[in-house]
């Protein structure tokens, strides 16, 4: 009996052990690319003990992330999910505590914008090691991350704006870029921007610079300074909520002509306002968030259910222009309809790998992104 009652605490310290060692992998730490997402890969087991909760770690209040929530929680309520939201206002330490929080409560789903990614990481780790579902906006760890395509992102803003000096300006113009490649996910963008710009035998770069803050009050303030040394500029480029601040400087300086092309990333409401008024602000990339929060909703909904789901997801760049704008605030008010239409779904995102609860080690714990080569 009492070699039985041995045996028996050592078969139980063996799977203790066995699942303390799954619970604690460090996930994919090397870059890796990823095939094309299989939706029909094998269902695995559903996970236990955790609530049918689906939770937003919101790093701010801009309206991309207020797009994302929109999709997070519309999903939510079509697959039969309670839905939180965890607002931290910027502050890295309240998200770390928020996502403690949800943790502890058991939550089954969770979808993270980071505030700070490196600090944050350890948290979304211990999340990942519940066995739920951790969705990331860019940034590492995750069971899903989500990315774009940054350099051909900056490129398509970029063709927009070199289709237009060519057609419009002759082919010259004084562009200011307003960057802020302190941020490695999105460098590339920029780099992008530069190579494009730079092909263009008439056109000089006047001012390439990061606003001391990446939104509206920031490309302000730095086009202040710009305008300081050039008055005349005919192109500028970078993200919306910058350059919509830039165009506000302009227009306090006198400065704006219907012949200039401001063009910006994220496809901002106020962007997009800009385009309809038929002035200046001629394009917006958008990364139309409600549609990939969407998806991540039917994601996270899936891996509860126990069903294998993408590791990565690219969300496609598009340029919205005066001509296209209808047809996209259709999709992004109803992003249930383009996620059930394969078509209309694939022009917006592109999804990679598979992932479910029984190979929940294989995480993405690199910063991954489609562009990359090896």
């Amino acid at each position: 009996m009492r070699c039985l009652l041995i045996l028996l605490l050592g078969a139980m310290l063996s799977v203790l052990h066995a699942v303390q060692a799954q619970q604690g992998a460090p996930g994919i730490t090397k870059p890796v690319i990823l095939p094309a997402y299989d939706p029909n890969a094998p269902r695995c087991t559903k996970p236990a003990d955790l609530t049918r909760v689906l939770a937003f770690a919101q790093d701010n209040e801009r309206k991309f992330m207020q797009g994302v929530a929109q999709g997070l929680e519309q999903a939510a309520r079509d697959r039969g999910m309670d839905y939180q939201l965890a607002q931290a206002g910027n502050d890295a330490r309240r998200m770390n505590q928020q996502i403690a929080a949800l943790r502890e409560a058991k939550v089954g789903a969770l979808v993270a914008s980071p505030v700070n990614p490196l600090t944050l990481a350890p948290a979304l780790q211990q999340v990942i090691w519940t066995g739920a579902y951790v969705g990331t906006v860019v940034p590492p760890p995750a069971t899903t991350i989500l990315n774009a395509p940054q350099y051909l992102t900056g490129k398509v803003l970029a063709d927009e704006a070199a289709s237009y000096i060519k057609a419009r300006l002759n082919g010259r113009a004084k562009v200011v870029l307003l960057t802020h490649d302190s941020l490695q996910f999105l460098a590339p963008r920029f780099t992008a921007m530069r190579d494009t710009v730079r092909s263009l035998p008439g056109v000089t770069i006047v001012a390439d610079i990061s606003p001391l803050t990446v939104d509206e009050a920031g490309g302000a303030s730095m086009m202040r300074t710009i305008l300081l040394a050039n008055s005349d500029v005919d192109v500028v480029l970078g993200a919306d909520t910058v350059v919509l601040g830039a165009l506000a400087a302009m227009r306090e300086a006198g400065r704006v002509r219907d012949d200039q092309f401001f063009g910006g990333i994220d496809g901002e409401p106020a962007a997009v306002a800009e385009i309809k008024r038929g002035g200046p602000y001629k394009a917006s990339v958008s990364l139309a968030s409600p549609i990939f929060g969407y998806a991540m909703g039917q994601h996270a909904a899936d891996w509860l259910d126990g069903k294998s789901i993408p590791q990565a997801m690219d969300i496609l760049p598009k340029a919205l222009t005066l001509q296209n704008l209808a047809q996209y605030q259709s999709d992004i008010a109803d992003p249930a309809a383009v996620y059930n239409d394969p078509k209309r779904r694939d022009s917006y995102l592109k999804m990679y790998g598979n992932i479910c609860f029984d190979t929940r080690d294989q995480y993405l714990n690199f910063p991954w992104s489609s562009e990359r080569k090896n």
